[in-house]
C-alpha cells in the first residue's frame, strides 16, 4: 500500500510543506515523549543482536538482497507495543509489520532497522527512524543510531542532537556551490542504471562523495557535516523521519522531479535551495 493510499479519503496531491503542525498540538509534549520511549525499546532490541556472532538475516527480495533480521521485527514488536499502551488511537505503518489504521488521524512510521545490510556488516552507520504524520506529512522526525549513542530529532522548527558530547541543537552548513559540497548516497546498491548514470552526473560536479551511508546520512545534513543526500528506491518509512529532521534543521527535501518526498521514490536533501536545484538539473528529466 502506498503511503498516500493509506490515508483513505485524502486527495492524491502533494502534501503541505509547513512542518510546524506539532507545535500547534495540546499533546505535543506528550507525542515527543511516546517517540523517544518507542526509540529506548528499539535500543534494547537492536543492540541486542548488534554484531552477535552467528546473527542471520532473511532474505525479502527475490531478485536481490533485501535483508530483514530477529533484530528488524524485535525492534517494532517494542515499538508497537508502547503504542498499543500509551497511543492506541493513533494509526501505525512499519516496514516489518505493515500498516495498522487508526483513529486519531495521526501515523507512527516506523523503520526498525535502516540500513540493515550495514547492521549485519557490523557498520554503525544504520539507525531507527521514527515519524510521526498526520494527513499532510511528517510533523516530527527521530533519527537514533544506538551503538553510538546519538539521537537526531526535528519538529516544529526545531532540531536538536543528543549524544555522547551532551545535547544541543544542529543546523544544516552555510550555502556553497555544488563543486565545494560533499554527496553521500547508497548508490549503487540501489536504484536502476538510468538512475545510477543521474547521480554519477551529479557526483561528477561535488568536492567528494561516499557510499552506503544509510540514514546516518540524514543526520549528518542535519548536523551540518555534509550538504547533499540522493536516493531511489526508498519507502515512506524510509525517509519521512529524515525529512522532519531535515526541514528542522533549515534543509530541503524533494522527490528528484521537485516534488513532496513524503511516500518515498526518489528523494534529494540538501542543505540548501540552491544545491538541491543544482543537483536535480544535473539529473535532469525521466
Amino acid at each position: 500500500m502506498s503511503w498516500r493510499g493509506f490515508w483513505a479519503g485524502q486527495p492524491d496531491g502533494p502534501f503541505m510543506t509547513d512542518r510546524n503542525r506539532l507545535e500547534a498540538r495540546a499533546d505535543a509534549a506528550e507525542l515527543v515523549a511516546v517517540a523517544h520511549a518507542l526509540a529506548d525499546a528499539a535500543r534494547v532490541q537492536t543492540l541486542r543482536h548488534f554484531r552477535a556472532a552467528g546473527l542471520a538475516a532473511d532474505n525479502k527480495e527475490a531478485a536481490g538482497f533485501d535483508p530483514v533480521t530477529v533484530a528488524d521485527r524485535a525492534a517494532e514488536d517494542a515499538m508497537r507495543a508502547i503504542l498499543r499502551e500509551r497511543r492506541p488511537e493513533d494509526g501505525i505503518l512499519g516496514e516489518e509489520r505493515g500498516a495498522q489504521a487508526g483513529s486519531s488521524g495521526l501515523t507512527w512510521v516506523l523503520d526498525p532497522i535502516d540500513g540493515t545490510r550495514g547492521y549485519l556488516a557490523g557498520t554503525p552507520t544504520w539507525g531507527v527512524l521514527i515519524a510521526l504524520s498526520d494527513e499532510s506529512g511528517p510533523i516530527y522526525g527521530l533519527i537514533d543510531q544506538p551503538y553510538i549513542g546519538e539521537r537526531f530529532e526535528g519538529g516544529s522548527g526545531q532540531a536538536v542532537l543528543a549524544g555522547p558530547h551532551g545535547t544541543g541543537p544542529i543546523a544544516v552548513r552555510a550555502p556553497r556551490p555544488l563543486s565545494e559540497a560533499i554527496l553521500f548516497t547508497t548508490f549503487p546498491e540501489v536504484g536502476t542504471e538510468e538512475e545510477r548514470a543521474a547521480f554519477g552526473r551529479v557526483a561528477a560536479q561535488v568536492q567528494l562523495t561516499r557510499y552506503g551511508m544509510d540514514c546516518y546520512a540524514y543526520a549528518l545534513l542535519a548536523a551540518g557535516q555534509i550538504d547533499l543526500v540522493i536516493e531511489a528506491g526508498l519507502n515512506a518509512y524510509d525517509i519521512q523521519a529524515p525529512i522532519a529532521v531535515i526541514e528542522a534543521a533549515g534543509g530541503v527535501v524533494s522527490s528528484w522531479e521537485g516534488g513532496d518526498a513524503s511516500g518515498g521514490g526518489r528523494a534529494i536533501a540538501a542543505s540548501c535551495p540552491q544545491i538541491l536545484e543544482a543537483a536535480r538539473d544535473l539529473i535532469g528529466p525521466d
